[in-house]
């Protein structure tokens, strides 16, 4: 039986049940918050309020949650040891980088930042990296990632976000993995995703194409499901520049046009995060873990698509694409 990687070990793949495919447990500034501590509080308060909102997971029937928190995003995994213990939910973790811009500062002068003045090709420390999170664990906790990560947002194919594309192809294409990309759909970024990975022999039907739903041009979505890519349909409740209805009426209008199979449904939500203030974030009443299952899907069902299509974006989906 094929196995996924979780935070508390392998499990079948079988056993994943509703999964949502793109939910951060916390997303953080971990410069600021070491620095400035009074914004994150007491650590003990922060983990009992995210087993809390976990627990409320549990009890509308998900079974598993994918966490795409890497570098740049504030990835601590022994707090999320700690949450999952007094869980049961499986959490998938990942590995990569997160940026739409630059590389990371640490980065600029390894690897392919040395050409140049070396005169010769230096390998990319980035893919051992991920390598090592995936093959060995991540920073000596033995949790090992089961995806990988990265972005490109409305900024486009900058070099540094090329860079972190390829050195994900080249993670995934050592190690088995899948990938998810954060893309900027109004950009239509998802087709610079298509063509590097192209390039780097990545097959599509790997790789999420995370937000798509922040979208509702199906003719473009439908062209990237044509062409073999997972469309996240991933931020709901997100609903400060789009509504409700135009999130979950393009979903309507996918699975009208069959798509129901390259479709996988999240919120993008979290238990904290630190990038939003907190008098925005009391405007965002939808975005919560389980926005999805107490409105959206009675919507979805209201307005035509069946049981059938729920159960494969949400179960049948996810779980092919980790058996990839």
């Amino acid at each position: 039986m094929p196995q996924v990687q979780t935070v508390q070990g392998p499990v079948d793949t079988a056993e994943l049940g509703q999964t949502l495919m793109h939910e951060h447990v916390f997303v953080l500034d971990p410069d600021v918050q070491q620095n400035y501590p009074e914004e994150w509080g007491s650590e003990d308060q922060r983990v009992a309020d995210a087993v809390g909102k976990l627990k409320e997971l549990e009890a509308v029937g998900v079974r598993t949650i994918v966490d795409p928190t890497v570098i740049g995003l504030g990835r601590y995994i022994p707090r999320i040891q700690r949450i999952a213990e007094q869980v049961d939910l499986n959490i998938v973790v990942a590995t990569g980088c997160y940026t739409y811009d630059d590389v990371p500062f640490f980065f600029h002068h390894r690897g392919p930042a040395l050409n140049a003045a070396l005169g010769t090709e230096v390998p990319d420390p980035m893919v051992d990296m991920f390598v090592g999170d995936i093959e060995d664990g991540i920073a000596g906790t033995g949790v090992k990632a089961a995806f990988l990560k990265c972005a490109i947002d409305a900024q486009g194919l900058t070099a540094g976000v090329e860079r972190v594309m390829r050195a994900v192809a080249r993670a995934h294409h050592r190690t088995g993995v899948p990938i998810t990309v954060h893309t900027h759909p109004g950009h239509r970024t998802g087709l610079d995703v298509q063509r590097v990975f192209g390039e780097e022999g990545v097959d599509p039907r790997a790789v999420v194409l995370g937000h798509s739903g922040d979208s509702t041009d199906a003719d473009h979505l439908s062209e990237l499901a044509d062409a073999g890519f997972v469309l996240g349909m991933d931020r709901f409740g997100i609903n400060l520049e789009t509504t409700f209805e135009a999130r979950a009426d393009v979903v309507v209008e996918m699975c009208r046009r069959g798509y129901a199979e390259r479709m996988v449904l999240s919120q993008d939500a979290s238990c904290y995060i630190d990038w939003i203030d907190p008098g925005v974030m009391a405007l965002l009443t939808q975005w919560r873990y389980t926005h999805i299952h107490q409105e959206v899907l009675p919507y979805l069902r209201e307005h035509g698509v069946t049981e059938d299509q729920i159960e494969t974006m949400l179960v049948t989906n996810p779980r092919r694409y980790f058996e990839r």
